[in-house]
């Protein structure tokens, strides 16, 4: 086979099994039904005790992440360019810009959901009113006239509830749920890189190609853990959880390919990845501390308390033992 084929088959094979790590939680993940037990049977999942330690776990590894490997490896690339001065301001930046980023999205994706489903329950509880009127006062001028007004106002309720429905995806969708797929997004932003230094690394050789690439998955598996408990917390299922992590795997291929297209030039050398790196990160912060924290903080019980903290530590440690392992 002709050498020249031998980075792009190896770029797209590493890229995809990158990818596929998204589906090692169904693994060790246990079903979230069985996440309660008989006297939790009517609670919903995220109120489960042991579903709040996967989420305090999920947390330990976000933040691992971030401050162990995604802004250090984007602080690498930024020492290689022989531009640390003007580098620090440049990523501290960018990871600003990520926090309010995924902030303004989250909070505009989120209050376009609440504002169609208080829209909609306007108009249902018009329509309910006006059912009571017509059964109670069927014979009273008065009460048609007033009739004829509610029905005005259904109908400006109605319009904008239609029109945004249409035109928002996460029409319906709660805070929580809206959240999930923000994580989707930041996930496949990741993937993206992860391609590009994948598909780089096969670029200069075969054996630098597959180190990259086992380097890269054992960095990714706490992550999924971490991403596969933010996706059951949206209320993902386990298979629908696992099909959307491979969904952002196809992303990561589409960085491969990018950085073999561009073989050698500003996508393929760092440049490009050590601005989306801190970005990304930011986005990550973003869901750990102001999405899940805040609902961990809720417990009442300090025996749950300090295993939650001593879970958010077990994600850490576990991001940190594979950052010291492959680094």
């Amino acid at each position: 086979m002709d050498s020249a084929w031998h980075p792009w088959i190896g770029s797209v094979a590493g890229s995809m099994l990158v990818g596929l790590s998204g589906i090692v939680p169904l693994l060790v993940f246990p079903d979230p039904s069985k996440l309660k037990n008989a006297e939790e049977n009517a609670t919903p999942l995220e109120q489960s005790p042991k579903f709040r330690l996967l989420l305090s776990f999920a947390v330990g590894g976000l933040l691992g992440d971030v401050f162990l490997h995604l802004l250090p490896e984007a602080w690498h690339l930024i020492r290689i360019g022989n531009d640390s001065n003007r580098g620090q301001v440049q990523l501290g930046l960018w990871l600003i810009a990520g926090l309010f980023a995924f902030a303004l999205l989250e909070r505009l994706l989120s209050s376009t959901a609440d504002a169609v489903e208080d829209s909609e329950s306007n108009t249902n509880g018009l329509a309910e009113e006006d059912e009571d009127s017509d059964t109670q006062n069927n014979n009273d001028p008065g009460e048609k006239k007033l009739k004829k007004k509610k029905d005005v106002i259904k109908k400006n309720h109605s319009a904008p509830s239609s029109q945004l429905s249409l035109l928002n995806p996460f029409h319906g969708m709660s805070s929580k749920q809206v959240t999930g797929y923000l994580n989707l997004l930041a996930n496949g932003i990741d993937n993206f890189t992860h391609g590009l230094a994948v598909a780089g690394s096969f670029l200069v050789s075969t054996r630098v190609g597959l180190l990259t690439t086992a380097a890269i998955l054992l960095h990714e598996i706490p992550h999924e853990v971490a991403d596969f408990a933010i996706l059951l917390r949206a209320g993902f299922g386990r298979w629908d959880a696992a099909k959307a992590q491979i969904g952002t795997a196809t992303i990561g291929i589409a960085g491969a390919m990018t950085a073999l297209i561009s073989n050698g030039s500003d996508l393929a050398d760092g440049r490009i990845t050590s601005w989306i790196l801190p970005f990304t990160a930011g986005g990550f912060l973003h869901i750990a501390l102001v999405t899940v924290v805040p609902e961990l903080l809720e417990e009442s019980h300090p025996k749950q308390s300090f295993l939650q903290l001593l879970f958010v530590l077990a994600g850490i440690v576990a991001t940190a033992s594979v950052s010291l392992i492959v680094d």
